[in-house]
């Protein structure tokens, strides 16, 4: 069962997220919060797997809320939810530390997907936002980090894999190795790329030219 957190600042929202999510056999909502206070005090109490927050909420904004729950070592996945088709809340979003973001406007199915991509520790970014973000990135970057250098054959693809978008168990078996032997790639890539998560591992891969 994935327990999911709702934040947004408006009622009747949280309320159809909701009906939508409790609706599914695999997901339970197990808080509702209006703002990213509330958020911060909830995601302590109850533990969900996967947090929707909006970015525009009274008191600390979704952002914010989302970088003070990663410096506070909270496991939950944090799956940015807003209307603002913007490439500054992406890349404000993914800095804080969110593993996904979604637009409100999104069909119920991808809402679904992203939620359960993101419980699932994979990066859900909108095909189009992923796009300009890689776009804005590499103009920052004229030439590949010189940690690539650093990778072996095997790391290379592990990370390719990851930054399409795969999951330790999609990735074993694409590459045939064991879930364990993915989860030690995984965690040699984030060591010697000093990447924080698989969100920066994907931004890194899609910047240097690994995909």
């Amino acid at each position: 069962m994935i327990r999911v957190l709702l934040a947004d600042d408006q009622e009747m929202v949280r309320e159809g997220l909701a009906l939508i999510l409790d609706a599914q056999a695999d997901i339970e909502v197990v808080g509702q919060a209006p703002d990213g206070q509330e958020a911060i005090r909830l995601t302590e109490a109850c533990r969900p797997d996967v947090v929707l927050m909006d970015v525009r909420m009274p008191k600390i904004d979704g952002i914010e809320a989302t970088r003070r729950l990663r410096a506070a070592a909270h496991t939950a996945r944090i799956l940015i939810l807003t209307t603002y088709d913007d490439d500054d809340y992406v890349l404000h979003a993914l800095d804080a530390g969110a593993t996904g973001f979604l637009l409100k406007d999104s069909p119920r199915a991808a809402l679904l997907h992203g939620i359960r991509t993101v419980a699932a520790d994979q990066v859900l970014l909108p095909a189009t936002a992923t796009r300009r973000l890689v776009a804005r990135l590499r103009a920052r970057s004229q030439t590949p980090a010189p940690e690539l250098a650093t990778l072996t054959n095997r790391e290379r693809e592990v990370l390719q894999a990851v930054a399409a978008g795969g999951s330790n168990a999609e990735i074993a078996t694409q590459l045939h190795l064991s879930h364990a032997t993915v989860k030690t790639h995984v965690a040699h890539l984030l060591t010697k790329l000093d990447q924080r998560d698989r969100v920066q591992l994907v931004i890194f891969a899609y910047v240097n030219g690994v995909v």
